[in-house]
């Protein structure tokens, strides 16, 4: 009993990092309730018949002959409840997160390795560097595929970034994560994990993938091309979405099935990890200040990518400050607001106008996908010409051309 409200539950035991005036009661619907021990009259019903074993988790080893490595680098996925505040904090271990799913162990001998311990709204693009330098590393090891857990904010940007950097990577690496900390019973934290190992473990193409929660049935896992996906929601399961088309494949209670016939040629692994991080990223609204150029200008800004209205389009109030940047050198992309559907910019007046500026047609190129590939692209040292040509390559995919005709 707290105050007027009584709750009926299981008193759950504490962990290192548990607030030490919070109880914590898992009630009968399967959900816990953080309570303050102030003012709190506990009445006991029963002892559950529980074996408690105080001994470190063991992870379970097998002799499946496939290895893959279970890399955390934070977020949600490696998370859990402070019930002092009701935020998600970061505390899991990959080890936890590995001895706490132990369905993992029958799919795959599975190693462990933590790099960073952060929210993915922190990590930033040095430590794309770093996850991408310590990747290479294992291009030629045992492991047949590689397991990532991320927070999902910014795991797209993630998952590009490394799909530029490390374009013909010999094995899978699968982002995953989830929207609910994996002590909460709603949480995607273990199936999104099983799949990844499901995945991994059906050989499938190498390359860059996200795993996530696919809308619908609890048992459906897609699995999206790194380049192609887009967080469309802000908290429930099915958050991630390939954007034009299905996801490249989907994993249902540990079957594998491919959904595209899309394929690129195989390359040749030849990493370029770099980045520049003087790119832009400038959404255009009525009443934009085109000062916002003119700063990214005098700012050294080198890229600047517009998400523009429509089919590519910004205001005229905006024209003289985009002739100054293109004066300046300044690569100038156009990606869409519009969730699918490909820029064309010829249709119109204003798109035509905007070409003689100098500003680049992106086609179907996600936004954010544009960002991180013009930062990579920037570190590449390249002259605004060559800048140029490689944003018009289409390197992994992330050129998506609609079936839909105008």
């Amino acid at each position: 009993t707290s105050g007027n409200m009584n709750h009926k539950g299981m008193l759950m035991s504490r962990y290192e990092d548990s607030a030490k005036n919070i109880l914590v009661l898992k009630l009968e619907n399967g959900y816990n309730v953080g309570i303050k021990i102030d003012d709190v009259t506990i009445k006991k019903l029963q002892t559950p018949d529980l074996k408690i074993n105080t001994k470190e988790k063991i992870i379970p080893k097998n002799e499946n002959p496939i290895k893959l490595l279970l890399v955390s680098t934070g977020g949600t996925i490696a998370s859990k409840i402070d019930y002092r505040t009701g935020a998600v904090t970061p505390v899991l271990s990959p080890k936890d997160l590995l001895s706490s799913v132990p369905e993992l162990a029958s799919i795959a001998d599975i190693d462990v390795k933590t790099i960073l311990s952060e929210h993915s709204e922190n990590i930033i693009p040095e430590q794309w560097v770093k996850m991408a330098i310590y990747f290479d590393s294992l291009a030629t090891s045992k492991y047949a595929g590689i397991i990532v857990a991320h927070g999902t904010d910014t795991m797209q940007h993630t998952a590009s970034y490394l799909a530029f950097a490390l374009q013909g990577f010999p094995k899978p690496i699968v982002l995953t994560g989830s929207q609910r900390s994996s002590d909460r019973p709603s949480s995607d934290a273990a199936s999104n994990l099983i799949a990844s190992a499901h995945f991994i473990a059906s050989n499938p193409d190498p390359g860059i993938f996200v795993a996530m929660h696919n809308d619908g049935d609890g048992e459906h896992i897609a699995v999206h091309d790194a380049v192609r996906v887009r967080k469309n929601h802000t908290s429930k399961r099915g958050a991630f979405e390939t954007i034009g088309s299905k996801p490249a494949y989907t994993v249902i209670k540990g079957k594998v099935e491919k959904n595209t016939q899309e394929k690129f040629p195989k390359k040749q692994y030849l990493p370029k990890i770099v980045v520049n991080t003087k790119a832009w990223l400038i959404k255009y609204y009525p009443g934009l200040d085109p000062k916002i150029i003119d700063h990214a200008i005098s700012s050294g800004c080198s890229a600047i990518i517009l998400e523009g209205t429509g089919l590519g389009h910004v205001g005229r109030t905006m024209y003289d400050s985009i002739t100054k940047a293109s004066n300046a050198g300044i690569f100038l992309g156009m990606t869409s607001q519009c969730i699918d559907g490909n820029v064309n910019m010829n249709v119109y007046e204003s798109g035509r106008d905007l070409q003689k500026m100098g500003v680049i047609p992106l086609s179907g190129m996600l936004p954010e996908t544009a960002l991180v590939k013009a930062m990579w692209a920037l570190g590449l040292e390249n002259s605004s010409t060559e800048m140029e040509n490689i944003m018009k390559q289409n390197i992994t995919g992330e050129f998506y051309q609609s079936s839909f005709s105008s």
